[in-house]
């Protein structure tokens, strides 16, 4: 048989015999990259294992430490979870399951019990699932692949409702579309005789997928739990049936998922909604309605110094400082697109005696028209228009998640407008203002995604979405920012650079974006008058720091689990008398602390004085002072570090310099 020439990503090219599968191709290359390999690349589609190369191939192998190849081990695992509980719960049907950050879920409805209410699981049915997921892995029963017709389909698939939506393209699903009008599957076949009769014409499982798959159920596998069980309306719509949405984590080694079960423990200790309670920062009362928060004093504290120190940093940064309605009229939103395009997002309209009116989902447009409120000269380019503005997005209630997901929330937005010429200069600038203002708040471990033009619909010209591809990609590399490059991610009107942060227990965080924006300027006509003295349309970027006061405060909360740097701490400093007759040196130490903008309370000897200290460490306050007779003696101070050693007959003048000092290395102020 004729050799192929098959082309490797480092560029090089390898000769295998015709018939040779990407598999093959691993084996070929390496024992060690066969036995790793999960799924191949070929001419950048996805493929299995099994699937025979052609000459002139390009192909790329996936492994389980690759991105890629732990995505396809969850999206096997989801299939076998589907297998098991169709085969534990018969009448049951099944929805979509789609692998996801860091695990897999998938939607089921079951059969109404005795009192006609829909099924519904129970925590014990997850261990019962459990097992017969392992009994499958150890078949080692393969994935094949196939295609059918869609009137074949609909006939495999005639008792689940959700998959017949599918397949007559009624619903949206990223598993089943192929050419020529045929229904990709992937099938299960039993290894022991057995029949599930929940398909026609197919003695095991099969479900409606695009792949690829793992070779079989017992190739990397293994490492999973299944967690929880969440309501989950069909097709994300509140009028559609509610489903079983069973999630589950899996992993391609023992290690991992051992590592990723400690950082969920470590995750539950610090969600920001139990310690904003137990901080006292903040609620969420019912009273005030899903996705609302009202900040407590101490929160209240924590967001003004996070608000401030962005004014600052914004004022030394060249910004200017802008407010805008929280509503607008419905003709804003129309010139924006906002109610072409986001409708859903916005909150319903309000009549008003001279139209309707929304209040703003997003800042820009107001800002637009501060921008086009006058004749702008080049002179004027870099405009940096910067709000602390609070928007309301109309989020469904069950995407609802304390800080994270939210209805109203203060964007620190920013859009700057300038010439072509300047806008290289003005992204490669804005990317190292980003970074530095999250470093002040203690992250130092980036990432970022570039996303480029979408292939189906997008404004702006080839050489202007090029040229912005270009500024993005340049400052990334002047930051020395590792990044991916999701092709066609882009905004149809731009395309954006999306920061993440790393928090301390090692999960990501999408803080930051960088937003081109060829469609605003245009739809509101904005110019500028240029050296040439002809009429120019000037590039706006887009720039969401924090992402949202509300988000990112939810975020610091949990890297810090409560604990946060001096400089962001509401209390800083907390002193406690040993005795009564302490209290007048106490209330002094106070004062004169107080006076140099540290934040400082006593609390008095009512309690126990080791009760009271077991309450600031609760508190988690940075410093603890305790006073008692040599401390009034000497004007000194006993000093009891948050996760330090106790230091007594520290001088007061002393103590209170450390703590600027502290304040001030923290927040990088002077930078």
């Amino acid at each position: 048989m004729p050799d192929l020439l098959i082309k490797l990503p480092d560029g090089s090219e390898r000769s295998v015999p015709e018939g040779t599968t990407v598999g093959g191709l691993a084996a070929s290359i390496g024992r060690g990259l066969a036995k790793a390999a999960v799924i191949g690349g070929v001419n950048g589609v996805e493929r299995d294992l099994v699937w025979e190369l052609a000459d002139g191939d390009t192909v790329e192998i996936f492994t389980t430490t690759s991105d890629r190849g732990l995505f396809t081990i969850r999206h096997s695992t989801t299939h076998v979870m589907a297998q098991a509980v169709l085969e534990l719960f018969p009448g049951a049907t099944f929805a979509i399951g789609p692998p996801v950050e860091n695990g897999f879920y998938y939607d089921f409805e079951l059969p109404a019990g005795p009192d006609g209410k829909p099924g519904t699981f129970v925590p014990e049915d997850l261990e019962r699932i459990e097992a017969r997921m392992r009994e499958i892995l150890a078949q080692a029963q393969p994935f094949v692949r196939d295609e059918l017709s869609n009137e074949r389909a609909r006939e495999v698939f005639a008792g689940h409702k959700f998959k017949l939506e599918i397949i007559d393209g009624e619903a949206d699903d990223l598993s089943s579309a192929t050419a020529a009008g045929l229904v990709r599957t992937y099938e299960n076949p039993p290894i022991q005789p057995w029949a599930l009769p929940a398909f026609v014409g197919y003695p095991g499982f099969v479900d409606l997928c695009r792949g690829p798959h793992v070779p079989d159920t017992k190739s990397f596998l293994g490492h999973f739990k299944l967690m929880r069980v969440a309501g989950a309306y069909w097709r994300g719509d509140e009028k559609n049936p509610m489903l079983q949405r069973v999630y589950g984590t899996a992993w391609a080694s023992k290690k991992d998922l051992e590592d990723h079960l400690v950082q969920l423990e470590e995750a539950a200790k610090r969600d920001h909604r139990k310690l904003a309670t137990e901080l006292d920062l903040l609620s969420f009362p019912e009273e005030l309605g899903g996705g609302l928060a009202v900040w407590h004093p101490k929160g209240g504290i924590i967001r003004k110094l996070m608000e401030d120190y962005s004014r600052d940093r914004h004022a030394k940064g060249g910004y200017e400082f802008v407010y805008t309605p929280n509503i607008s009229n419905g003709k804003l939103f129309e010139t924006s697109g906002h109610l072409d395009f986001y409708a859903d997002g916005m909150y319903p309209p309000m009549e008003m005696d001279n139209g309707v009116y929304y209040p703003k989902p997003m800042n820009c447009p107001g800002h637009n028209l501060i921008y086009g409120a006058r004749q702008r000269s080049y002179r004027e380019l870099p405009l940096r228009l910067f709000e602390l503005g609070t928007v309301y997005r109309y989020e469904k209630s069950g995407t609802l998640h304390g800080l994270m997901r939210i209805r109203g929330f203060t964007q620190d937005d920013s859009h700057i407008y300038c010439t072509p010429a300047q806008a290289h200069e003005e992204i490669r600038s804005l990317l190292g203002f980003v970074l530095s203002v999250l470093r002040a708040f203690g992250f130092d471990d980036f990432e970022a995604k570039l996303s480029t033009r979408p292939p189906e619909k997008s404004v702006g010209t080839d050489e202007g979405w090029n040229d912005a591809i270009a500024a993005l990609r340049a400052a990334l590399e002047a930051e020395g920012l590792a990044y991916e490059v999701d092709e066609g991610g882009g905004a149809f009107y731009g395309p954006k650079i999306d920061v993440k942060v790393k928090d301390a227990i090692g999960r990501s965080w999408q803080l930051s974006t960088i937003q081109y924006d060829f469609n605003l300027p245009e739809r509101f006509h904005l110019e500028y008058v240029g050296d040439d003295g002809a009429r120019h349309q000037p590039v706006m970027l887009h720039r969401a720091l924090f992402g949202s006061i509300e988000r990112f405060f939810g975020v610091l909360l949990e890297h810090y689990a409560g604990a946060f740097p001096t400089w962001l701490a509401p209390v800083q400093v907390r002193v406690l008398p040993v005795r009564d007759d302490h209290q007048p040196y106490a209330d002094e130490v106070a004062g004169e602390l107080n006076a140099l903008g540290i934040r400082v309370d006593v609390i008095d000897a009512t309690e126990k004085l080791g009760n009271r200290i077991r309450k600031a460490k609760n508190e988690k306050l940075p410093y603890v002072l305790v006073v008692g007779d040599d401390d009034v003696a000497a004007r000194t101070v006993g000093v009891n570090p948050r996760g330090g050693e106790v230091d007594r007959g520290v001088g007061l003048d002393e103590f209170a310099q450390r703590v600027l000092d502290e304040v001030d290395d923290q927040a990088n102020l002077t930078r």
